[in-house]
């Protein structure tokens, strides 16, 4: 998720308005659940400060760090103090709605150990289920060839054996702890799969936040906090901010969700499953559409951002325009960890980092990933990968 998890941690990335950690709890709450335990590692304090004890967000949160990498299964092996009884574990980086919850916990009535499963498109990069009936038959991670697409949705019933089964879980040869192993352990005996009905989402690499953005903000209710002129134009579900003044002129097609405290328009463009931190700045002729605009950053004059995810703190030159479409109109590529990724979108524009600054009338290319702290100069192009603490002149 590089570069959006410079400074923040992954869980608190903003999505339809809210860190999407937020978005699990309140499932969990509808769901039933009164009482979490989170475990924690990358700058887990922020997680720790923002969530607190979960008094605010209605639930009872308790925490646990795992200080070194182990794996999936040493994680959940962190909460054996906590877990007494049959508990529900999910990974920190799903979106499930409330009832694929209730649906899984209703199935597990009566039942041991049970894998929430779901269908994907391209399993090659998950845990592959092969069911039979309601037992799982076997598990095979990440294969080159996958027999189905069902997969480990990443999310659990267990009772308490399961760390027994983690005890006796051997180092993958990742040198990792792995979940997938302590269940074959417990496929021994019996364990049962459940398709999960409703919308599954995986935020796996930084364009899987647009997806959720998109999919979360078909739940935006219109409300309007602060101030719009008149002159403006909004039509759908808005959600407008305190503080925020949404100046004459401006357009603003739902769902589209403002954070507080901004500066909308004159003559602005807001367009559909677009989220609009706080503090932030979208000034006179810019156009927002389909993209995650982080706390404090500004997009004043004469700008264009399409399907794309900008950080905190940054600011784009007047006249600076970010592509969104290839020439040729075939899917965008885009680098992860030094390889270049094929994302099945043939709409994606930037993902920019905290604290970047462009200058008048640069251009970023659809694709492009720019690391925190970089200035990109006027009238240039940026494409591909641009590290942190670049200069592009």
């Amino acid at each position: 998720m590089r570069p959006l998890t410079a400074n923040i941690p992954k869980p608190l990335l903003p999505v339809a308005g809210k860190p999407f950690i937020v978005h699990t709890i309140d499932a969990l709450k509808k769901a039933g659940i009164k009482e979490a335990t989170i475990l924690i590692g990358w700058r887990g304090m922020r997680v720790r400060e923002f969530l607190k004890d979960g008094k605010d967000l209605g639930i009872k949160i308790t925490y646990e760090e795992q200080e070194k990498r182990l794996g999936t299964a040493h994680a959940i092996g962190l909460a054996k103090k906590h877990m007494k009884s049959k508990f529900l574990a999910l990974n920190g980086d799903i979106i499930l709605p409330p009832k694929s919850l209730k649906a899984l916990m209703e199935f597990s009535r009566g039942k041991g150990n049970v894998v929430g499963l779901t269908s994907v498109e391209d399993p090659s990069d998950f845990g592959v289920v092969d069911l039979k009936g309601d037992i799982i038959q076997g598990i095979e991670e990440k294969p080159a060839r996958p027999k189905s697409k069902l997969i480990n949705a990443g999310v659990y019933v267990f009772q308490p054996a399961i760390f027994d089964a983690i005890s006796k879980t051997k180092k993958s040869p990742r040198g990792e702890y792995e979940i997938t192993d302590s269940l074959k352990i417990l496929m021994k005996k019996k364990v049962y799969g459940f398709p999960l009905p409703g919308d599954w989402i995986d935020v796996g690499r930084p364009w899987d936040l647009l997806k959720a953005n998109g999919i979360l903000m078909k739940d935006t209710r219109s409300k309007t906090e602060g101030k719009v002129d008149r002159n403006v134009v909004i039509e759908g579900q808005v959600l407008i901010g305190k503080g925020t003044r949404v100046r004459s002129g401006t357009t603003i097609l739902g769902p589209v969700v403002i954070g507080r405290d901004c500066s909308i328009g004159p003559n602005s463009f807001i367009r559909g499953s677009s989220y609009v931190g706080d503090r932030c700045r979208v000034g006179a002729s810019s156009e927002v559409k389909n993209s995650i605009i982080m706390n404090e950053t500004h997009i004043p004059h004469h700008n264009y951002v399409g399907d794309s995810i900008i950080g905190e703190r940054c600011n784009l030159g007047s006249g600076t325009k970010i592509a969104n479409l290839r020439l040729d109109e075939g899917t965008i590529r885009i680098f992860v960890k030094g390889k270049k990724v094929d994302t099945g979108l043939r709409k994606l524009g930037v993902i920019m980092g905290d604290d970047v600054k462009t200058g008048i009338n640069a251009s970023i290319d659809s694709g492009t990933i720019i690391g925190e702290d970089s200035y990109i100069g006027p009238g240039a192009l940026a494409g591909g990968f641009i590290s942190s603490d670049s200069r592009i002149h």
